[in-house]
């Protein structure tokens, strides 16, 4: 119970974190600092050994930097819940898997329709299909008891494997200009952390130095970097429980992951200019798709997903809880905040289109956290009387 509560406690000053971020990004951007704003974002920082250099804006090595410690973080998670979680077999996961995959179709579907003809645009159909893994089971943590431990274990679940596809996505869609050398070099950087994993090294220190070059390889090759961390979570051995490598590292990263890296990651990229802003604006077909796709797809897909997967028999509601119950935790995982942001910054470069994602993503994410809070008291009462 109190290892619950302290998590409990960590998930919500996590989500205060990342609001009060996103909240001075929206502040400072609109504020007669806005100016020093986009120029420290795009203040340059290079990294040089010998021959090799690296120089990227700030606003690129928060992009492929810090969020590969985020996707690291998230790799972990994935083989932890797969291995020794809620993931667990095809009983457990089927619900889950089920929901996220209709969480995942259904919100690109509607963004595409309100976007149909605009092939610019359409690059963005991936924005409107992430959940955001750190508000949503913030906005949990907020509620308390009155969201059932297996639901919040739903809601998890559902959101790593919407992370996991939305990683297939950004392999598959997001990546450009293949340099076939650094590709080949970055193999053999996966291909040792196998290795390293077959032998079950529990040294931090040589993953490190494998990660690490695995990072430039795959940085270097064309296809995201972020995705090097990703590979290096899925890496590290748990043989051992608590003591395991695994474990220890996500004790580790978590804190730095809530405290400072996603609360970087919002200030860099949740400043909307909100000067000149009107209905039109949010009525324009990128921000559109992007609420339609997150605030009406996601409680559509992954509760009609529920719904179907159940009346089948392919899956079974979490013992002890409701339809309504289930339908409540669907609309929590329209909000799309880090996730839909990353996957923007990847499939748009024109900055007047970030700020129309930007501004989708921060009124669908406020629209599904309130509309979800509600629902989640509204069920509970139900529930007491």
């Amino acid at each position: 119970m109190a290892v619950e509560q302290t998590a409990d406690r960590s998930d919500l000053y996590g989500g205060i974190a990342l609001a009060v971020a996103t909240i001075a990004a929206l502040v400072v951007a609109n504020s007669p600092l806005g100016p020093r704003y986009d120029a420290l974002l795009a203040m340059t920082g290079e990294i040089r050994i010998g021959s090799l250099s690296l120089a990227k804006s700030l606003d690129h090595w928060v992009s492929d930097g810090l969020m590969a410690i985020f996707f690291l973080l998230v790799g972990i998670e994935i083989k932890r819940e797969m291995l020794a979680g809620s993931l667990v077999g095809v009983r457990q996961a089927a619900l889950p898997a089920v929901a996220a995959l209709g969480g995942f179709v259904v919100p690109a579907a509607i963004y595409a329709a309100v976007n149909w003809g605009d092939a610019m645009a359409l690059r963005g159909w991936a924005v409107a299909s992430a959940t955001d893994i750190a508000f949503a089971v913030a906005v949990c943590a907020v509620l308390g008891r009155l969201v059932p431990p297996q639901l919040r274990a739903f809601l998890l679940a559902v959101a790593i494997i919407d992370d996991l596809m939305a990683i297939i996505v950004i392999a598959l869609v997001y990546t450009e200009g293949l340099s076939t050398v650094s590709l080949a070099l970055a193999g053999v950087g996966i291909a040792l952390l196998v290795l390293l994993n077959r032998l079950n090294i529990q040294k931090p220190s040589i993953y490190l130095i494998v990660g690490l070059f695995t990072w430039v390889c795959v940085l270097k090759s064309g296809v995201h970097a972020t995705l090097a961390g990703v590979a290096v979570g899925l890496a590290l051995p748990l043989t051992g429980g608590e003591e395991s490598l695994l474990m220890r590292a996500e004790h580790a990263l978590k804190p730095w992951v809530a405290f400072a890296i996603v609360p970087i990651f919002a200030f860099a990229n949740a400043g909307v200019p909100l000067r000149g802003m009107s209905l039109a604006s949010v009525l324009a077909p990128i921000p559109l798709g992007i609420i339609a796709g997150l605030f009406f797809g996601k409680q559509i897909g992954v509760f009609g997903a529920c719904m179907a997967a159940t009346k089948l028999g392919i899956a079974a509601r979490p013992a002890g809880t409701s339809a309504l119950q289930l339908y409540a935790i669907a609309l929590l995982t329209g909000i799309g905040f880090t996730m839909s942001l990353f996957i923007g910054t990847l499939a748009f470069t024109d900055e007047a289109v970030l700020d129309q994602i930007r501004l989708g993503v921060l009124i669908a994410s406020l629209l599904s956290g309130a509309a979800g809070a509600i629902a989640v008291l509204a069920t509970a009462r139900r529930h007491a009387t």
